[in-house]
C-alpha cells in the first residue's frame, strides 16, 4: 500500500508546485465555443487546442441531426445492443462508416480508447505477437498489455527495426501490427506503404489507429489509404467520433467476417451499453457533411502549409510534422509551461505537453490547426507565439 500511496502524492506535489507558480493550464474551464475562438475563465481566446479539424463542431446539418433522434428516440438506450437491441441509426451509422472507408462493415464502440483496447485485446492472445510503434496513443499499448499476446515494439516509423521484429515473431505465431496513422504528439505520418508490404511479407495482419487522419489526410479526408493511393493495404481499420467528427465513440471497419467476430465477441460491445441516439445520429451526419463539403480539407491543408511554415521561419522546431498536429518545441518542462503562460496572457488557448508523455527535453506546445481558423487567424498566433518564444529565449 506504501508504494500507491507514494505515487499518487508523488503525482500530487507536481501538481501544487505547478499550481502555485500559476503555470497549471489544464482541465480549463469552457465557457463558451465560437468557431475557433473560445471564452474561458471570461476572457476570449483563439483555440488551437481543438481536435475538430474540419470545424464541424456547430454544423447546423449535425446539430439538427441530434436533435431529431432525441425526439425520436430519446436521450438513452436500453442497454447493450447484442442483449436489448440495436436502433436503426446504430446500423446507419456502421454503414455510413464503412462506404465512406470502403470496407465490408463496421462496428462502433461507446469511445476511441475503448474501441482500441478492446480490438487488439480480442484479435491476439497469450499464443500470438502485436508489434507496435513506439510513439503509439496510449490506448493501443494497454490493449497490447491487455492481450496477454507477446508484446514487441520497434524504433518509430523505422521499417528495418519493424522487420526485425516480425523476424523476431517468427512464422508460426498469430502476428498483428498496430501503428498511428498520423502520430498525436508529433503530427507525423507512417510509412504505410513500407509498413503493408512487410505485414504482407511476413504474414502479419495489419491494424491502423486513424484517430488523428480521418478527415484530414488524403485528397477528400478519407484517410490514410487515400493519401498513398494505397486502398486495402489495412485489415483493420480503426477511428474515433470525436476529433473530426463531432460527437463520441469510436469504430472498426473490415472484412464481414471480422466485424461479426468482434460484434459477438469483443467485451466493449458485448458488455457495454449502446452509444446514446444523438451521438450516433450526429456522427452519421458529419460524415454526409464531409461528403458534401470537400473544401474543407482543402482549407484544412492550406491552414496547415501556412502555420507550419510560418513557424519554422521564425525558428521554431516542429520536428516532423506535416499534419495540424504541430509539436512547438519548448525545451525543458519549466519552458513549456511559461511558454503556455505567455500565450494564454497574449490571447492564445494552447497547452504544454511536458515528459514522461513526451521525452525530457522535448516538451512542448501542442498546437491544432483547424479548417475554422482564417488566415489572419493563424497570421495573429504565428505573432504571438514569436513574441512569447523570444520572451522565454526559445527563438532569437
Amino acid at each position: 500500500m506504501d508504494s500507491i500511496l507514494k505515487r499518487i502524492s508523488e503525482i500530487n506535489l507536481r501538481y501544487e508546485e505547478v499550481k502555485e507558480a500559476g503555470l497549471y493550464f489544464y482541465l480549463q474551464p469552457l465557457e463558451g465555443l465560437e468557431g475557433a475562438w473560445v471564452s474561458s475563465n471570461g476572457r476570449r481566446m483563439l483555440n488551437l487546442a481543438s481536435y475538430s479539424y474540419l470545424g464541424l463542431l456547430g454544423h447546423p446539418w449535425i446539430e439538427n441531426a441530434a436533435r431529431e433522434a432525441i425526439t425520436r428516440y430519446g436521450t438513452g438506450t436500453h442497454g447493450v445492443r447484442i442483449l436489448a437491441g440495436s436502433l436503426p441509426l446504430h446500423t446507419e451509422l456502421e454503414q455510413t462508416i464503412a462506404r465512406f472507408k470502403k470496407a465490408e462493415d463496421a462496428i462502433v464502440y461507446s469511445s476511441g480508447y475503448v474501441t482500441n483496447l478492446t480490438t487488439v485485446s480480442t484479435l491476439v492472445g497469450r499464443n500470438d505477437v502485436v508489434i507496435c510503434d513506439k510513439f503509439n496513443h496510449a490506448s493501443i499499448v494497454d490493449g497490447c498489455l491487455l492481450s496477454g499476446a507477446q508484446f514487441l515494439r520497434f524504433r518509430h516509423n523505422d521499417m528495418p527495426d519493424l522487420e526485425r521484429r516480425l523476424q523476431q515473431a517468427g512464422p508460426d505465431k498469430g502476428k498483428l501490427v498496430i501503428v498511428d496513422a498520423v502520430f498525436s504528439m508529433d503530427g507525423d505520418i507512417i510509412n504505410l506503404p513500407e509498413v503493408s508490404r512487410l505485414c504482407r511479407a511476413y504474414g502479419a495482419l495489419l491494424m491502423v489507429d486513424e484517430a488523428h487522419s480521418l478527415g484530414v489526410l488524403g485528397a477528400t479526408g478519407h484517410g490514410i489509404e487515400e493519401h498513398f493511393g494505397l486502398q486495402g493495404a489495412i485489415d483493420i481499420q480503426m477511428g474515433t467520433l470525436s476529433k473530426t467528427i463531432p460527437s463520441v465513440g469510436g469504430y472498426v471497419a473490415g472484412n464481414r467476417e471480422l466485424i461479426t467476430y468482434l460484434k459477438h465477441v469483443a467485451r466493449a460491445f458485448v458488455f457495454s451499453a449502446a452509444l446514446p441516439p444523438a451521438q450516433s445520429a450526429a456522427a452519421k451526419a458529419a460524415f454526409e457533411v464531409m461528403a458534401e463539403e470537400p473544401a474543407r480539407v482543402r482549407t484544412l491543408r492550406r491552414n496547415t502549409e501556412l502555420f507550419l511554415g510560418g513557424l519554422k521561419a521564425r525558428g521554431f522546431s516542429t520536428l516532423h510534422s506535416e499534419t495540424p498536429i504541430v509539436p512547438i518545441i519548448c525545451g525543458e518542462d519549466q519552458q513549456a509551461f511559461q511558454m503556455a503562460g505567455v500565450c494564454q496572457e497574449l490571447g492564445i488557448f494552447a497547452l504544454p505537453v511536458v515528459s514522461p508523455a513526451v521525452p525530457a527535453g522535448l516538451a512542448r506546445l501542442r498546437a491544432c490547426v483547424t479548417a475554422a481558423h482564417t488566415e489572419s487567424d493563424i497570421l495573429h498566433a504565428l505573432d504571438i507565439f514569436e513574441r512569447a518564444g523570444q520572451r522565454l529565449g526559445i527563438v532569437k
